[in-house]
């Protein structure tokens, strides 16, 4: 099924420049002011190969600039090309947000491209069309995939761990610590053996687009654009096994922006068969602490959220599982986005709803007055990302946050000398 090679890796010469200062977090999740902190950092700081110094400047880039810069950095030395073709093994070692030490490993690959028809390479959320039309310039001026997809396999046996670490293990690496904390260990694989075992063992089985399907599609319309048979019938890929431990799936939490809070009465009228538990919450820093007592437990065997109106009341709403295929992100949509505040998915994607990552920063929104009230999720399972994209469905928008993100820098693939 899934057909990974070996590629040549434009990567950052360690003599010239610190990894540490050039790598960057992925284009779509840098804000305003972390755009311009990136910027300054370094003079050849990767996000200066993604995205413009000002926002505004965006709409108009041609990014004829960039395919300069990377030209440009190349004759300098600051960016080298690999003479072996490899796959590429990351370590990143990171804190989960419970203050657990964590470690996650994959690896890099060019993966060849696949119509979601085909039920190879799997999306698992909807798509919006205007990242597509911008990162779709970018590539047709570098020829270049700056920054991965993320992909995720099951692995439930451990057959590719151990291979893994073991050349993490040995090194050599290249290794850099970002401003998150998040350490990363990259090791080439170039050794025909282990690569035969690493393409064997994908060639049976699909994977699932964690992170990046924006950065597919627009390879997909390019490939259409120059026709098959040559580098951009490839992706530059990371691929990890969603059932490894560090493989941290998170939820992506709600803020409903106007409509108002209902009160205990209107909560028991359009909630019907759930319970419901209130938990005094007069600081909002302890929320975490709160939804780990109160709402992670009730993952095993219920669906359930917590909603917050700021009133110093954390409600825990719980109901059994209907089925054990049931999704807690559906559920919560037409349950209580819909049910219970008339929010459809038109709305939603409209704006009538916000995404926030962490439970403080959702808490915080609510208090200041941007929005009425937080609803906290439990994690999906990788088993419920699995089974929905084998039957062919998606997810509602923003179902799931893997962490951490992958950083753009570590490597680079050129469609036209990737050696694969």
């Amino acid at each position: 099924m899934t057909d990974v090679r070996p590629f040549r890796a434009l990567r950052y010469d360690p003599a010239r420049v610190s990894l540490d200062r050039v790598i960057a977090p992925p284009y779509d999740v840098v804000n305003a002011e972390e755009r311009a902190f990136y910027w300054a950092r370094d003079p050849h700081g990767a996000i200066r190969l993604e995205l413009t110094e000002d926002p505004e400047a965006e709409a108009d880039a041609d990014y004829r600039e960039v395919a300069e810069t990377i030209a440009a950095w190349r004759r300098e030395g600051v960016l080298r090309l690999d003479e072996t073709p490899a796959l590429y093994a990351l370590r990143q070692r990171f804190t989960g947000p419970d203050g657990a030490p964590l470690v996650r490993e994959g690896f890099f690959a060019a993966v060849r491209l696949e119509p979601y028809e085909r039920r190879i390479v799997r999306p698992h959320e909807r798509t919006l069309a205007g990242p597509k039309a911008d990162r779709l310039k970018l590539l047709r001026a570098t020829r270049a995939n700056l920054s991965p997809i993320f992909l995720l396999y099951e692995d439930p046996e451990r057959a590719l761990g151990p291979l893994l670490t073991e050349r993490l293990d040995e090194g050599p690496a290249a290794e850099a610590r970002d401003p998150a904390g998040v350490e990363h260990r990259l090791v080439a694989i170039a050794d025909p053996e282990p690569i035969a075992r690493m393409r064997a063992f994908l060639a049976d089985r699909p994977v699932v687009i964690a992170d990046g399907l924006h950065r597919y599609e627009t390879a997909l319309a390019y490939q259409a654009e120059v026709g098959r048979g040559g580098g951009a019938d490839f992706v530059l890929a990371y691929l990890a096994d969603a059932y490894a431990p560090g493989s941290l799936l998170l939820p992506i939490h709600r803020v409903v922006r106007e409509v108002p809070a209902p009160d205990d009465a209107a909560w028991r009228a359009r909630l019907p068969g759930w319970e419901q538990k209130r938990v005094p919450c007069p600081d909002p820093e302890r929320i975490p602490a709160l939804l780990a007592e109160h709402l992670a437990p009730l993952a095993a065997d219920r669906q359930a959220f917590a909603a917050d109106d700021g009133s110093g009341v954390l409600r825990i709403f719980s109901r059994p599982r209907a089925s054990e295929d049931e999704i807690g992100t559906r559920v919560l949509h037409a349950e209580v986005l819909a049910g219970v505040f008339g929010l459809g998915e038109a709305a939603v994607r409209d704006g009538a709803v916000a995404f926030p990552k962490q439970p403080l920063e959702a808490a915080r929104e609510v208090r200041a007055g941007r929005g009425t009230v937080a609803l906290y999720l439990n994690p999906l399972r990788p088993a419920d990302v699995f089974r929905v994209t084998a039957a062919g469905e998606v997810l509602p928008q923003k179902s799931t946050y893997f962490h951490p993100k992958l950083p753009t820098g570590l490597c680079f693939r050129l469609l036209d000398e990737d050696g694969g």
